[in-house]
């Protein structure tokens, strides 16, 4: 090992860990070039996409935030539903008790108007009964 590839190792490693990890990274790659001539710390290549043992847990995090998510939005939409029903029960209950109230007030004028009647009708009594 000689001292230059040590140095290009070195040079190596702080670029690779700048890129990586700005200038911290920088400090680490460059002492990892020098003590292992630019290899990773192992002296095999880097982790790479297909190698890498974190991935699978990775994936399998990923999709079971996804399902929890999916879960969520099901629960969502069984909460819009439900209210959509509830309003309609409300608003059906609203609907009756107007047409209810209608037919009292229907129901109260043709009182008042029997009222009027019998009134006039007790008046011209009075007025014959009277002699008039």
């Amino acid at each position: 090992m000689s001292i230059l590839s040590t140095i290009a190792g070195g040079l190596t490693g702080a670029a690779t860990g700048f890129l990586e990890g700005g200038p911290a990274g920088a400090v680490a790659g460059g002492l990892n070039g020098i003590v292992n001539n630019g290899n990773s710390p192992s002296g095999l290549n880097n982790i790479n996409s297909s190698s890498d043992p974190t991935l699978p847990i990775q994936q399998g995090m990923d999709e079971a935030y996804e399902f929890q998510n999916l879960a969520l939005e099901g629960e969502e939409m069984q909460h819009q539903v439900n209210m959509q029903e509830q309003s309609q029960q409300f608003n059906d209950v609203e609907d009756e008790k107007t047409e209810q109230m209608r037919e009292m007030n229907t129901l109260r004028e043709v009182a008042m108007k029997q009222r009027e009647a019998d009134d006039k009708i007790l008046k011209e009594f009075i007025k014959t009964a009277g002699g008039e």
